[in-house]
């Protein structure tokens, strides 16, 4: 049980470490909270294929990444933003937002920022915690 926690925890820090410099990079500036989602958005993404079926297709792992991510934004949006005021984010200028606290474009965004992701939680697991080596399919499944 201390193993599965410690992993989480490696993955947690790791997710929102790699958030916080994304964010450094496009926006120029981040915030704590960001940390706090970009590592809960990794441990989720990361645990598509280890809590769905592992012969998932890899685009339909992208989808329920960017769902996800989606989900996690509005949640997070609803709480630092609308309840704490904290104006850490504001997506009410761009078409197609729900509250300001997410939109299309950056719901597809997640999409494709989940993908590495999903593949950067695969082989951090492989390499650091001896889990299976992965494997993806895409398209469609490969017939055995």
């Amino acid at each position: 049980m201390r193993k599965a926690i410690g992993k989480y925890i490696i993955l947690f820090f790791f997710g929102g470490m790699i958030y916080e410099t994304i964010e450094l990079a496009v926006r120029g500036y981040s915030h704590w909270t960001m940390f706090l989602a970009g590592g809960l958005c990794f441990i989720l993404v990361g645990g598509i294929n280890n809590w769905l079926p592992w012969d998932m297709l890899f685009e339909l792992q992208m989808l329920i990444g960017g769902a996800t991510i989606t989900c996690v934004e509005f949640i997070s949006g609803l709480i630092i933003n609308v309840h704490f005021g904290l104006d850490v984010w504001d997506y009410s200028s761009r078409p197609f937002n729900l509250m300001g606290q997410i939109c299309l474009l950056f719901s597809l965004a997640w999409c494709l920022l989940s993908a590495v992701a999903i593949v950067l939680d695969d082989y951090l697991r492989y390499w650091l915690f001896g889990e299976d080596k992965p494997v993806y399919h895409f398209w469609k499944k490969n017939e055995v």
